[in-house]
Order: C-alpha cells, then structure tokens, then sequence
C-alpha cells in the first residue's frame, strides 16, 4: 500500500510518501506561520508534489485535540485560529480528494504499528517522552478513541497531587515527569536545567533524587496503563527516552509496581522510527 502522510508541527511541516510502511520520499518545510489558511495551502502544495491522487491517499497528523469524527480542531494550543474549524473539509477542497486526520501522538502509535517497533502487533501503548508525555494507545489493531475522541492521554494520568500541568489541572504525570516539569524542578534544587548532562549524572547524590522522583511517577503511570490495558508491549519514545541506558534504568521501577501476573509479560522497548514515526502513522490513517 502506497499513502501519504503528513506531520504538522510548529516549526516544521514534514510530509512522506510511505509504501508498506517505509518512507520513500520525503519533504520537510519551515512551518508558514501559525494560521489555517496559509498552513492548509502548504501542506496541499506538499503533498501535490508528492503525487497525492486517488490510488495515493493522504493522511495528516494534527498537534492538538479533534472531535470524535476526526472533522473539527477543538484545540490547537500552539497555533492561532484554528479551534473549531472543520479543518478536514477545508484540507480535502484544497487537495481535492479526501484526508484522514488524526491527533499527531497517535499517528506516531500507528507508525510503530505499521513500520516500527511495533510491527504486526495489536494492542500496544507507545508514550512520547518530550517536553510534555504525549502517547497512543492502540486495541484490537485500532488506536483507542473513547466516546468523545480525546482517550489516549498518558501524560495525564494522575500519579501525583498538587503539582501544576499545563492542560489547567494538576497532579498530572507529565506535570511530574515530562521534561518541563524536570527542568523546572532541576532549577529549584539549583542545578543546571538541562537534562541530556543530568541524565549522564543521575547517581550523583545532588542529582538522583531528581531522577528519583520523575522515574518513579513514570513507572506508576507505566504499571497503571499496563494494568489497564494488558498490552502486548509499552513502546517509549521522544528525545528521554534516548538516554542511554534509559529503558534499563526504567524497567525495575515499572516491575516493581507491576502485580505478578502482569511482571512475566513485560515488554518495554525504544521506538525504532524516532521522528518518521508521526509522518508513516499518519499515512496509515488511510489504510482500511
């Protein structure tokens, strides 16, 4: 199967034509701004130039919350005007064909399925380790949408209590273990807010309860989505996840919250499509 996929970020707009899973071609573009009409032309203009038609359909991640149906941007938070547009019609009339939309943390879930560490598997979780937790959750070969298209959530799992998350609320997982919430907790104990050199750091007794307190809330909220869940495995991406000896660091931790049964099934591995991941998942939407 040949699709194209597409992956919007704020400062760049990637785009890819995937043949059963792997990329081959691709363009990448400084995003044109921040509002609908000049990004939807871009990424029209892009995928036009990669051959979109009707034996080549085309799929688009979106960095914020849709609607059930996957037809409205309901919140976009790092772009301007966008919220509540009909924003898959307005793509299809520009490209003129149909587009399938999806958030862009569970396009990066199917690319793993489709090409990835995930291949051939499915019931799988895959959470993004970045400047918050993003993630997907894929059952029964589909990502898990809820009644109200906004299930999927990790970075919001409550683990903790008073402490502040950007969606608004608190005690949230990414609020306590995504990469902001680390930088702003290395500050308060006065150390150098960048993570890649505390990371090379972590046992030095000025350093670990750092890693501590983030690692032992992400592997709660590991355990409970396993618990939840019963995946066949939990795939971690996003640039945390890179560090090295991360996953082996990780692993005891999330065992260790693990009730038995669910110990001897454990599965915790690395993406293996990195930053591609988003752009092939989005192709995948338009597999049927």
């Amino acid at each position: 199967m040949t699709a194209i996929g597409v992956d919007l970020g704020g400062h760049k707009i990637a785009a890819a034509l995937v043949e059963d899973g792997r990329i081959v071609e691709r363009i990448s573009e400084p995003t044109a701004g921040r509002e609908p009409d000049g990004i939807l032309n871009q990424i029209a203009a892009m995928v036009k130039r990669l051959g979109a038609c009707a034996e080549c359909p085309v799929g688009v991640g979106i960095p914020g919350v849709l609607d059930a149906a996957r037809e409205v941007a309901l919140l976009l938070p790092n772009f301007t005007g966008w919220n509540g547009l009909p924003i898959r019609k307005m793509l299809s009339s520009k490209i003129g064909l149909p587009v399938e939309l999806e958030n862009d943390a569970n396009c990066y879930a199917l690319g793993e399925g489709w090409g990835g560490a995930a291949r051939g598997m499915t019931d799988f979780i895959l959470l993004t380790l970045g400047t918050g937790i993003g993630g997907g959750i894929v059952v029964g070969g589909r990502i898990l949408k809820g009644f109200h298209g906004m299930a999927g959530e990790p970075g919001h799992l409550v683990v903790g209590s008073g402490e502040p998350c950007g969606c608004s609320s608190h005690g949230h997982l990414e609020g306590i273990s995504g990469a902001d919430a680390l930088e702003r907790t290395a500050k308060s104990m006065g150390l150098q807010p960048d993570l890649k050199y505390l990371w090379t750091r972590r046992t030095d007794p000025s350093v670990a309860p750092l890693w501590d307190r983030g690692l032992d809330h992400l592997a709660k909220g590991i355990a409970s989505a396993i618990h939840l869940f019963d995946p066949q495995t939990v795939i971690l991406g996003g640039g945390m996840s890179r560090g090295e000896g991360f996953i082996d660091v990780l692993k005891p931790r999330v065992l260790d919250y693990l009730a038995l049964p669910f110990r001897k099934t454990l599965d915790l591995r690395p993406s293996q499509l990195g930053n591609d991941a988003p752009t092939i998942g989005a192709a995948a939407l338009t597999r049927k």
